[in-house]
């Protein structure tokens, strides 16, 4: 068998439709099972396939941080991670964090101090923080900014942010 036929059979067909795989996601306690082509990232299996818009997507490389998601409690960046390795995990997005009509203390602390600007970056920002609060390795504002560092604010409302994960860590209980 020379090389052209066997590459030929590894080439899908040019009509052939992507084969899809079904996962069931755990988002925001609500168990959501769709099929996705392999390569779908979590980021756009929630906001085009599920219609969940809050996490961004802003540079597509992991280096921006708007599409911060939580995944078992955890700050991940959803455009770096495949939506089929997440099948059955316990997922949190922005549109999770309120619990029965009540702001989560971050989203309530980053209005109070005015913690954003564009708010583009906002939902990521605070589920980085919710991530970071819960690490509890931030005992100091200037490690709140290194904790922070891979969420990006491109109208520079950082002091506002640090500000904001300050309040909602004595809220929750953190120390600082």
């Amino acid at each position: 068998m020379d090389d052209s036929s066997s590459r030929s059979r590894l080439r899908p067909e040019a009509n052939s439709k992507p084969r899809e795989i079904s996962v069931t996601l755990n988002i925001n306690g609500e168990q959501r099972t769709l099929a996705v082509a392999p390569w779908t990232t979590l980021l756009d299996a929630l906001r085009d396939r599920l219609g969940l818009t809050g996490a961004k997507k802003g540079c597509d490389h992991g280096q921006c941080g708007a599409c911060t998601v939580l995944i078992e409690g955890r700050r991940v960046n959803s455009c770096l991670t495949l939506a089929i390795m997440k099948d059955g995990v316990h997922i949190t997005t922005i549109e999770g964090l309120a619990a029965n009509g009540a702001l989560h203390p971050l989203q309530q602390a980053f209005i109070d101090h005015d913690a954003f600007q564009c708010g583009y970056c906002t939902p990521g920002q605070i589920c980085s923080a919710v991530g970071l609060i819960a690490e509890a390795k931030a005992k100091t504002a200037d490690e709140i900014r290194e904790l922070m560092s891979g969420n990006i604010c491109r109208c520079g409302a950082y002091p506002n942010i640090v500000a904001a994960i300050e309040q909602a860590m004595a809220a929750m209980g953190s120390k600082l």
